[in-house]
């Protein structure tokens, strides 16, 4: 009985050790895929960086994503941003940065952009904005949480040292994107580039130049309609409904998301449906309130695919503090309405 429980043990220590050398392995040769917000919205810069200044407002705000939350070391995400107007030169400034963190710290990547956004007058109906964002990335793999087969004694467990080559724990790298934007009332269309350079994410392999290496780019087209539901004199009484939809693609994987906004007065509903390359994977509801110029929005993902037992679903949350400025008592060209909390 003795020995049949150390086999146990050592059994359960090589599951584990397995299972860890496959998420360093889809890591390290770029398989993995940038974290995503369901809530595209609360968050435009990370969702475009073209929205930077469109609000023609100051805006702040947080989001912070708890996904497949029935997984023990499931995938944690936080995303912080501020962006400004300046009427004098037509033009929006920004700054977005991100703390994403999977499989109970093993990695962690953590990111700091700038964003600058040309806002351009097309006619008295269209605006056009066009977006470049630049920053540093810096990953990290805490190596000390795992567990190699040659650390572990078949009595005491894994407290021996291990002979393995232990990569460098912290990489860092330069990153780019650009992002173009068209609108006009009612209507918005957008299209997004990030990881513009595709650049070397590998823990191992900081100097070679193959695709299975890189951080692959990621596009993202959105597009959407907000349709008035009755003719209230001022817009805080208006009802509109918004069907959007948002595409995005990463290498050989792509996501489809298409669902609505419902807004009235403080109140805004919204419904979306995810479709992933190979299967349905969530239906996504949201609510949100609006206390003037403050703005909160808590959305759930249940997951409709074959992980869902597993998976169960996602909780995330976001803040904004949106403010007029002074210069918003003139005219400084129109402010896109994209749906808002």
């Amino acid at each position: 009985m003795f020995y049949q429980a150390q086999i146990l043990n050592l059994y359960q220590y090589l599951k584990k050790t397995v299972l860890l050398f496959v998420g360093i392995l889809l890591s390290v040769i770029g398989y993995c895929q940038d974290p995503e917000l369901s809530q595209f919205y609360a968050a435009p810069l990370y969702t475009n960086p073209a929205m930077t200044g469109a609000a023609k407002n100051i805006r702040l705000g947080i989001s912070a994503r708890n996904q497949y939350t029935g997984l023990t070391n499931n995938y944690r995400t936080a995303v912080a941003a501020f962006d400004a107007y300046i009427p004098k030169v037509k033009s929006g400034i920004g700054m977005i940065s991100s703390y994403d963190v999977a499989g109970d710290g093993f990695l962690t990547t953590s990111s700091f952009s700038a964003i600058y956004a040309f806002n351009a007058q097309l006619n008295r109906e269209w605006g056009f904005n066009a977006a470049i964002q630049g920053g540093l990335v810096q990953k990290r793999f805490d190596f000390s949480k795992f567990i190699f087969e040659d650390m572990i004694d078949p009595v005491r467990g894994p407290v021996l040292p291990t002979k393995e080559s232990v990569p460098q724990e912290n990489i860092s790298f330069m990153n780019f994107g650009a992002g173009v934007l068209f609108f006009n009332k009612n209507i918005f269309t957008g299209l997004a580039v990030h990881n513009l350079t595709e650049p070397n994410q590998s823990f191992y392999y900081q100097n070679a130049d193959s695709s299975s290496l890189k951080l692959p780019r990621r596009y993202t087209l959105h597009a959407g309609i907000n349709i008035p539901l009755n003719s209230a004199r001022y817009e805080e009484d208006q009802i509109s409904l918004s069907p959007n939809i948002l595409f995005m693609q990463q290498r050989n994987f792509f996501q489809m998301n298409a669902g609505f906004y419902v807004k009235q007065k403080a109140l805004t509903l919204g419904a979306w449906f995810r479709q992933t390359s190979k299967n349905s994977d969530a239906f996504i509801v949201m609510a949100g309130l609006r206390f003037n110029a403050f703005k909160i929005g808590y959305s759930y993902d249940a997951v409709i695919s074959k992980a869902a037992t597993v998976a169960v679903g996602s909780h995330e949350l976001s803040m904004v503090i949106e403010l007029k400025p002074a210069y918003n008592n003139r005219r400084f060209g129109k402010a896109i309405k994209c749906p808002q909390l």
